[in-house]
């Protein structure tokens, strides 16, 4: 059977994230230096950034201050079509699932980003019937909002490939795959 490429499995995360996994896994680092994770809203970019906004309350700001390195993870149902008829170590008879990670150092943005990124995401909410978050001001999003970008250094990709095919990349203009 031949292997999938980079770019079909790619297209076929991209496709995955924006249309069927919905919440994300985040991981930061807390202050002893264990990992924390916890479900929220992320929003994958095209360059395989990673767009967040939530309140400023949250411990994850001061875990991103004192350490920007940091983890987002989407997992969800195996692809149609996937197969697991050679497990490499044990037999589940179960067919693995599709996970997007894109691991990264998160940076503070501008409060007219964090504005167009909110008003864009609930906008497309909204349009789909899904209003019962609030709906805050351009004010409220200053005082009450941050914006976090992600910036990826490394993405993997399980789930998207033949059998137990994965996929590692380093995005970027010198996107190549690795190890």
């Amino acid at each position: 059977m031949p292997e999938i490429s980079l770019t079909a499995a790619q297209e076929g995360a991209r496709r995955f994230v924006l249309d069927e996994a919905g919440f994300a896994q985040l991981t930061t680092i807390d202050a002893r230096g264990y990992p924390v994770t916890r479900t929220m809203a992320a929003f994958l970019e095209e360059d395989w950034s990673v767009a967040t906004v939530q309140r400023r309350l949250h411990r994850r700001l001061d875990q991103w201050r004192r350490s920007p390195r940091t983890e987002v993870v989407w997992t969800g149902t195996p692809r149609p079509g996937a197969t697991n008829e050679r497990p490499h170590v044990f037999d589940l008879d179960l067919l693995p699932p599709r996970l997007v990670a894109v691991r990264g150092d998160a940076q503070f943005m501008e409060p007219e980003w964090t504005e167009g990124i909110y008003r864009a995401a609930v906008t497309a909410q909204r349009a789909a019937g899904h209003d019962r978050a609030p709906l805050r001001s351009p004010d409220e999003v200053a005082t009450q909002l941050v914006g976090v970008l992600i910036r990826p250094v490394l993405v993997r990709l399980e789930g998207f490939g033949e059998e137990a095919q994965s996929f590692l990349f380093r995005p970027g203009p010198h996107a190549q795959g690795g190890q």
